[in-house]
Order: structure tokens, then C-alpha cells, then sequence
């Protein structure tokens, strides 16, 4: 969390601090929304890359919880492409 925090405050031209639920895991992943992460990432699908170095995380998310991680943290969720065009902001 300190090294999300620290990069939101240091790297103020990156439009983007990603959480990545893979590796922190869900708890982590929701808590860093409110450290300077503005992007929760990882996977719909079957994750298996950091599965294979030994993380413990579900192999995929259903959109549902993701959604409910970002409402969690008082945030609202939008759906982006990889050039972080939002396609959906969900109510």
C-alpha cells in the first residue's frame, strides 16, 4: 500500500495506478482504491502466469465482485480499453 501511495503522489504524470488484484489478493486490491490507486486490475478470464509463481488468488473474477470490490471502496466502476478509454461507467 505504501508503494501505491507514494507512486500517486511521486508519478503525477501517470494517469493510471493499477491495483492488481492477482498478486495483493481482493482485501488489498479494494483497500488500495483508497491509497491512490484509481485502476483495479487483473483478469476476467483464467489467470495463470502469477498462479504459476504461487499466488493464492481465485484464477478469475466474476464481474459482479469486481464491481462490488470498487463500490466497496466508495468508488464508482467504469469499464476501460487497454488505452484507458472508459467504454462503461456502471451505476
Amino acid at each position: 500500500l505504501k508503494t501505491i501511495a507514494v507512486s500517486r503522489i511521486v508519478l503525477q504524470n501517470f494517469k493510471s495506478v493499477r491495483a492488481y488484484w492477482v498478486v495483493l489478493g481482493e482485501k488489498i486490491a479494494q483497500v488500495a482504491l483508497n491509497y491512490g490507486a484509481n485502476d483495479l486490475d487483473g483478469t476476467l478470464m483464467e489467470e495463470r502466469i502469477a498462479h504459476s509463481a504461487g499466488a493464492e488468488t481465485p484464477l478469475f473474477l466474476p464481474i459482479d465482485k469486481i464491481l462490488n470490490m470498487v463500490r466497496g471502496s466508495s468508488k464508482i466502476p467504469a469499464e476501460r480499453n487497454t488505452f484507458y478509454n472508459i467504454l462503461r461507467v456502471y451505476s
